[in-house]
Protein backbone atom coordinates (compact mmCIF):
# COMPACT_ATOMS: atom_id res chain seq x y z
CA UNK A 1 0.00 0.00 0.00
CA UNK A 2 1.05 3.96 -0.81
CA UNK A 3 0.80 6.62 1.11
CA UNK A 4 -0.26 9.47 0.13
CA UNK A 5 2.49 11.99 0.25
CA UNK A 6 2.41 15.36 2.82
CA UNK A 7 2.77 17.64 0.57
CA UNK A 8 1.15 17.23 -3.22
CA UNK A 9 3.27 17.57 -6.09
CA UNK A 10 3.33 20.96 -7.73
CA UNK A 11 1.05 21.28 -11.11
CA UNK A 12 2.88 21.42 -13.98
CA UNK A 13 2.77 24.71 -15.70
CA UNK A 14 2.47 24.93 -19.54
CA UNK A 15 5.56 25.76 -21.73
CA UNK A 16 5.81 29.36 -22.66
CA UNK A 17 5.28 30.73 -26.15
CA UNK A 18 9.02 31.76 -27.25
CA UNK A 19 9.02 35.93 -27.38
CA UNK A 20 11.81 36.39 -28.97
CA UNK A 21 10.56 35.37 -32.89
CA UNK A 22 7.66 38.33 -32.66
CA UNK A 23 9.76 40.67 -31.02
CA UNK A 24 12.22 39.92 -34.17
CA UNK A 25 9.18 40.50 -36.24
CA UNK A 26 8.45 43.58 -34.95
CA UNK A 27 11.79 45.45 -34.88
CA UNK A 28 11.94 43.97 -39.19
CA UNK A 29 8.44 46.03 -39.52
CA UNK A 30 9.97 49.41 -37.77
CA UNK A 31 12.75 48.94 -40.01
CA UNK A 32 10.68 48.62 -43.20
CA UNK A 33 8.66 51.05 -42.30
CA UNK A 34 11.15 53.70 -40.96
CA UNK A 35 13.14 52.66 -44.85
CA UNK A 36 10.33 53.00 -47.18
CA UNK A 37 9.29 56.55 -45.14
CA UNK A 38 9.57 59.64 -46.99
CA UNK A 39 10.87 62.67 -44.50
CA UNK A 40 10.61 65.77 -46.01
CA UNK A 41 12.69 68.99 -44.00
CA UNK A 42 10.59 71.47 -42.95
CA UNK A 43 9.99 74.71 -44.72
CA UNK A 44 12.90 76.99 -44.14
CA UNK A 45 9.91 79.88 -43.55
CA UNK A 46 6.16 79.96 -42.44
CA UNK A 47 4.17 79.73 -45.82
CA UNK A 48 0.64 79.62 -46.85
CA UNK A 49 0.10 78.06 -49.96
CA UNK A 50 -2.67 78.92 -52.53
CA UNK A 51 -5.52 76.70 -52.49
CA UNK A 52 -5.92 74.01 -55.59
CA UNK A 53 -7.38 70.96 -56.42
CA UNK A 54 -4.91 67.99 -58.49
CA UNK A 55 -2.16 65.86 -57.28
CA UNK A 56 -0.57 65.25 -54.28
CA UNK A 57 2.56 66.43 -52.97
CA UNK A 58 5.86 63.90 -53.74
CA UNK A 59 8.15 64.94 -51.04
CA UNK A 60 10.79 65.09 -52.71
CA UNK A 61 13.51 68.03 -52.68
CA UNK A 62 11.77 71.56 -53.58
CA UNK A 63 12.51 75.65 -53.70
CA UNK A 64 10.75 77.89 -51.40
CA UNK A 65 9.97 81.92 -51.81
CA UNK A 66 8.06 83.58 -48.84
CA UNK A 67 5.40 86.53 -49.52
CA UNK A 68 8.21 88.61 -49.34
CA UNK A 69 10.35 87.51 -52.10
CA UNK A 70 13.11 85.74 -49.62
CA UNK A 71 14.22 82.18 -51.64
CA UNK A 72 15.60 78.96 -50.45
CA UNK A 73 16.88 75.92 -51.50
CA UNK A 74 17.89 73.18 -49.05
CA UNK A 75 20.81 75.93 -46.91
CA UNK A 76 21.34 78.17 -50.48
CA UNK A 77 19.71 81.47 -50.25
CA UNK A 78 18.20 83.96 -52.97
CA UNK A 79 19.99 83.23 -56.27
CA UNK A 80 22.73 80.68 -55.51
CA UNK A 81 19.15 78.74 -54.08
CA UNK A 82 17.95 78.96 -57.82
CA UNK A 83 20.98 77.83 -59.60
CA UNK A 84 21.33 74.89 -56.97
CA UNK A 85 17.76 73.83 -56.95
CA UNK A 86 18.04 73.81 -61.65
CA UNK A 87 20.88 71.66 -60.89
CA UNK A 88 19.66 69.29 -58.62
CA UNK A 89 16.57 68.86 -60.21
CA UNK A 90 17.51 68.43 -64.18
CA UNK A 91 15.58 65.18 -64.77
CA UNK A 92 12.59 65.62 -62.66
CA UNK A 93 10.36 68.93 -62.20
CA UNK A 94 11.47 71.42 -59.39
CA UNK A 95 8.81 71.92 -57.00
CA UNK A 96 8.14 75.46 -56.47
CA UNK A 97 6.16 76.56 -52.81
CA UNK A 98 5.44 79.86 -53.26
CA UNK A 99 3.75 81.68 -50.43
CA UNK A 100 0.20 82.30 -51.66
CA UNK A 101 0.73 86.35 -50.98
CA UNK A 102 3.43 86.44 -52.90
CA UNK A 103 2.98 88.80 -55.66
CA UNK A 104 2.05 87.51 -59.48
CA UNK A 105 4.54 89.39 -61.29
CA UNK A 106 7.74 88.49 -58.63
CA UNK A 107 6.32 84.57 -59.63
CA UNK A 108 6.47 85.03 -62.98
CA UNK A 109 9.96 86.80 -62.84
CA UNK A 110 11.39 84.09 -60.74
CA UNK A 111 9.35 81.26 -63.53
CA UNK A 112 11.95 83.52 -66.18
CA UNK A 113 14.81 83.36 -64.19
CA UNK A 114 14.40 79.48 -63.52
CA UNK A 115 13.66 79.03 -67.39
CA UNK A 116 17.09 81.02 -68.19
CA UNK A 117 19.10 79.12 -65.75
CA UNK A 118 17.36 75.44 -67.41
CA UNK A 119 14.92 74.47 -65.50
CA UNK A 120 12.85 72.64 -68.14
CA UNK A 121 9.82 71.48 -65.85
CA UNK A 122 8.81 73.88 -62.68
CA UNK A 123 5.31 72.47 -60.48
CA UNK A 124 3.90 75.06 -58.21
CA UNK A 125 2.58 73.43 -54.76
CA UNK A 126 -0.69 74.38 -53.24
CA UNK A 127 -2.61 73.16 -50.81
CA UNK A 128 -5.90 71.11 -51.42
CA UNK A 129 -9.43 72.49 -51.78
Amino acid sequence: MRRAPLVPPRPRRAAREPVVPMINVVFLLLIFFLMTAQIVPPAPFDLSLPNASGDEDTGQTALYISADGEIAFDAARGDAALAQAVAATQDVPLRLYADANLPAATLAQLLTQLATLGASQVEIVTEGS
